[in-house]
């Protein structure tokens, strides 16, 4: 999810019915050298709280001294990445290479618990591979130490973010006798998926990640699937434009015009997903460099297809 939740992205969710933020995950190394890309990943709105910040790094004095700056920007927690499983983090001993040595795991979030204040969170996958499916050992160890909640990709690291979840080791993790929180990641792509963890595996939250990059009304309609038993209206045309330029306009103030234009276009494919002819209005879009003709545009096509639907 890196260059994906960024502060923009995050404040549509959370005004979409998401309960707690994650920064992107940061650099323990950039944040000591005091690197402008990992201190702008510093930055939070306000109204995402609560919100943790997400560091990572396997050295213990880098991330020692990541976490208290981290500290400095008063998040409401702390969480620690043991579950990237992307080559150039895992193979160098970090995010999800720490499940190949769970004595170093432990070290070094045991002396991150000492570094900081806040409370501390911790993420992380079943094992390396399937011969080392590690989760409840790894589990028990966390709570022993202070961890305060425990976040599961229900993945190996191998799979990275394809093929199935095995969200029954959740489950498995309760039934072993483990009291804090247990965060259930991994596969959920519908409200149908959330309601059936809740159902099935007993999670204390799930944490939703790429599907909410095509569909970031996800959190409000879990919610209403979960107390309701069945699936809201969708976000019309209307709705979907409406809140595109919104995250739009914040990905502008967030990083200037030019660059927030720029970015933002691995959005539109989300934002205008499941209407029919919409390849040649995107093309049209990523020539744009600047926020109104790309709100002209959008409105016309709103209004083009509400006429052709009345």
């Amino acid at each position: 999810m890196e260059d994906v939740t960024e502060p923009p992205f995050r404040l549509i969710c959370k005004r979409l019915g998401a309960d707690i933020m994650y920064t992107e995950f940061i650099s323990s190394d950039g944040l000591i050298r005091d690197a402008r890309k990992a201190r702008n990943k510093l930055f939070y709105y306000g109204e995402e709280r609560p919100v943790g910040i997400q560091i990572f790094g396997k050295n213990v004095e880098v991330m020692n001294e990541a976490a208290k700056i981290a500290e400095t920007a008063k998040p409401d927690f702390i969480d620690i990445n043991c579950g990237c499983w992307v080559k150039d983090v895992a193979l160098k001993g970090a995010g999800a290479g720490l499940l190949k040595d769970i004595p170093a795991m432990k070290n070094l979030a045991e002396n991150i618990l000492k570094s900081v204040e806040l409370p501390v969170t911790l993420k992380t996958r079943l094992g390396w591979d399937e011969k080392s499916i590690v989760i409840v050992e790894v589990a028990k160890i966390m709570e022993d130490i202070g961890i305060q909640a425990l976040t599961v990709h229900c993945r190996i690291r191998g799979q990275g973010n394809k093929g199935e979840a095995d969200w029954s080791w959740i489950k498995r993790i309760k039934d072993s006798g483990v009291k804090i929180p247990i965060i259930l990641n991994g596969n959920i792509k519908t409200p149908e998926d959330v309601k059936f963890v809740f159902d099935n595996f007993q999670p204390d939250a799930v944490m939703i990640g790429q599907a909410a990059i095509t569909n970031p009304w996800i959190f409000k309609q879990a919610k209403f699937f979960i107390e309701h038993g069945y699936n809201e209206e969708p976000p019309d045309l209307k709705e979907r434009i409406n809140t595109c330029l919104e995250h739009l306009k914040l990905a502008v103030e967030f990083k200037g015009e030019k660059y927030g234009v720029m970015e933002f276009r691995k959005h539109y494919s989300g934002y205008l997903r499941d209407y029919s002819n919409i390849s040649q209005i995107r093309l049209e879009l990523m020539k744009f460099t600047e926020y109104a003709p790309i709100e002209e545009r959008l409105i016309r096509f709103r209004n083009e297809f509400c006429e052709l639907t009345a």
